[in-house]
C-alpha cells in the first residue's frame, strides 16, 4: 500500500532529507584521487551519527557500509574498502540517513580529478535525467510517465538505463511501495497523489543495460565493462511543483 505522509510526517522527512543530502555533498567532496573508499564511508557515517542519525543501508539486509560508493562499472552497491580511487574514476555515493522515524535517500556521480569526455558526458546525461522524470513528478500523472521521460532522455543521448534495479517510495521504511522504474511507456503504473514520497534513481549505463552481482552479492556491474553512473534524489509529490526533500547544493553533481 501506498502511503501518503501527513503535514507532520512531511516535515520530518524534510529533516532526514536534508541531512541525506549534506551527507552526500560531503562524500562528494571528498572524491579526490589517493583517497579510500572506506574513508569516504566513515566520514559519512560519524556525520550522520553527529546530528542524531543513524546511517540508512548500515546493516540494512546485511549490508557492511553506511554508504554505496561504486567506481567505474560498478553501477550500485559497491561496497566501501581499502581501495584507493584514482585519476579519472567515476564515484557514485548513495547515501540514506534515518532521523527521527524516517529516512533520505540520494546519490550522485562524482569525477575523481580529470576524468574523460565521455565519462562527464555521461555523468551530466544521467544527473539531467532525473530532472526530465521530475518534470513529470506532477499530481494526476502516473509513475511511468516518470519512467518513460528518463528513458527517452538517456536513450536520446546513446546511453541505457538498468531494468534490474529501480527506484522506490521512501518513508518510515527506506524502500516503500510504489516501484520507480527508469524505463516503460508512459500512463501506467499508480496515479501520483500529493503527500507520496518516492525517490527518483536513474542507473544509467555507457553501454547495454544488463547488469550482474557479484559473489559478495551487493557489488552490481554492468556486463560488458562499460561505465555506469546513478543519480537520485527523494522527492514530495504536491499540488505544485514537486519538492525536493534532499536538496541540491552549491556542487554541479549534487
Amino acid at each position: 500500500m501506498i502511503s501518503l505522509k501527513s503535514p507532520r510526517e512531511i516535515e520530518l522527512m524534510r529533516q532526514a532529507g536534508a541531512l541525506t543530502a549534506q551527507a552526500r555533498a560531503l562524500a562528494g567532496s571528498m572524491v579526490e584521487p589517493g583517497v579510500t573508499t572506506l574513508e569516504i564511508d566513515h566520514a559519512v557515517r560519524d556525520f550522520i551519527r553527529s546530528h542524531g542519525a543513524e546511517p540508512s543501508f548500515l546493516n540494512y539486509g546485511g549490508y557492511p557500509g553506511s554508504a554505496c560508493i561504486s567506481i567505474n562499472d560498478v553501477v550500485i552497491h559497491g561496497i566501501p574498502d581499502h581501495r584507493k580511487l584514482m585519476e579519472g574514476d567515476i564515484v557514485s555515493v548513495d547515501v540514506g540517513a534515518y532521523l527521527e522515524g524516517f529516512h533520505g535517500d540520494c546519490c550522485a556521480t562524482f569525477p575523481c580529478g580529470k576524468v574523460s569526455d565521455a565519462a562527464m558526458d555521461l555523468i551530466q546525461v544521467t544527473r539531467q535525467s532525473f530532472f526530465e522524470g521530475l518534470k513529470m513528478a506532477r499530481q494526476g500523472n502516473r509513475v511511468s510517465d516518470i519512467s518513460h521521460a528518463v528513458q527517452q532522455y538517456v536513450e536520446k543521448h546513446g546511453y541505457s538505463v538498468v531494468r534490474d534495479f529501480v527506484g522506490h517510495g521512501v518513508g518510515a521504511k527506506l524502500h516503500e511501495p510504489p516501484e520507480v522504474p527508469n524505463f516503460g511507456p508512459a500512463g501506467h503504473g499508480a496515479r501520483l497523489l500529493p503527500g507520496m514520497v518516492i525517490a527518483v534513481e536513474p542507473m544509467v549505463n555507457a553501454g547495454d543495460w544488463p547488469v550482474r552481482v557479484l559473489k559478495d552479492k551487493w557489488t552490481t556491474v554492468t556486463v560488458d565493462g562499460s561505465l555506469a553512473a546513478h543519480y537520485e534524489n527523494t522527492i514530495l509529490i504536491t499540488e505544485g511543483e514537486p519538492e525536493l526533500l534532499t536538496p541540491i547544493g552549491d556542487s554541479p553533481y549534487v
